[in-house]
């Protein structure tokens, strides 16, 4: 009998190895506990494969035309202005061309705007709220954004006045002229180019040297509403962050 048991000992597990079943079991026990883990955290986790897979490209599908497209642009933007007046903005899609297609004025100080500018980080936000009293008439609302007259106007989060639309001057399409063949630099222009309270040469003396500072930017429309501009930056330059926003609350 004590043969027996031996050889029952030694051959049984070779013939029905419950070792390896019992592994097996505990494997897929271990699995299907993890399977439902899963599903308990993520109720609508679907197990057929099959299923996932177009669950997968409906949901890509989906937020692919749901996703907002924004158009992206490359523009020339120039500040521009007397060192004791104030400056202007002008937005050009092509440098050889005076023309500027979005020319505004900044009512903050010329010296108040350069002291953020060396802080390294600049952000402008022109914001219009239908509850000025342009938006009496309705058509401002569905104007074209570059033709709001009046923005109120935020400087890395401060309110400091405000920004308007200006139409171009003989004074800055000789301006935007003289600098056509440069597309990126700062600096001080020629006299005799001044821009006085009106927009002419006048009291050219009392206001100081006119200061510029041109670069490329790159324009970004989110809507019809909403369109911003930011700095790009050289190469061979240190980071420079500059970024004006455009908003209108209908």
């Amino acid at each position: 009998m004590t043969k027996i048991d031996s050889l029952r000992r030694y051959l049984l597990p070779c013939i029905n190895p419950t070792t390896t079943t019992t592994t097996a079991t505990a494997a897929a026990t271990k699995k299907r506990l993890s399977t439902s883990l899963r599903e308990d955290i993520i109720p609508q986790l679907v197990v057929d494969s099959s299923s996932d897979d177009d669950d997968s490209i409906s949901t890509r599908s989906s937020s692919t035309a749901t996703a907002p497209r924004h158009s992206k642009s490359m523009v020339i933007g120039t500040f521009y202005g007397h060192r004791r007046g104030h400056l202007r903005l002008a937005i050009q899609h092509d440098r050889r061309n005076p023309k500027a297609a979005l020319l505004l004025h900044l009512s903050i100080p010329t010296h108040l705007l350069l002291k953020e500018m060396r802080t390294g980080l600049l952000r402008i936000l022109l914001d219009s709220r239908d509850s000025t009293d342009q938006y009496s008439n309705g058509n401002l609302r569905s104007c074209p954004l570059h033709s709001v007259p009046m923005w109120n106007m935020c400087v890395n989060g401060r309110k400091v006045g405000f920004a308007s639309k200006r139409r171009p001057t003989h004074q800055d399409r000789l301006i935007l002229k003289t600098m056509q063949s440069t597309t990126v630099g700062a600096g001080v222009l020629p006299p005799g180019l001044g821009l006085g309270p009106d927009g002419g040469a006048d009291h050219e003396e009392d206001l100081g040297e006119l200061v510029y500072m041109r670069a490329n930017y790159e324009r970004v429309v989110g809507s019809a509403d909403s369109e911003s501009f930011h700095l790009v930056n050289p190469d061979a330059c240190p980071g420079q962050e500059l970024s004006v926003f455009l908003m209108r609350h209908r």
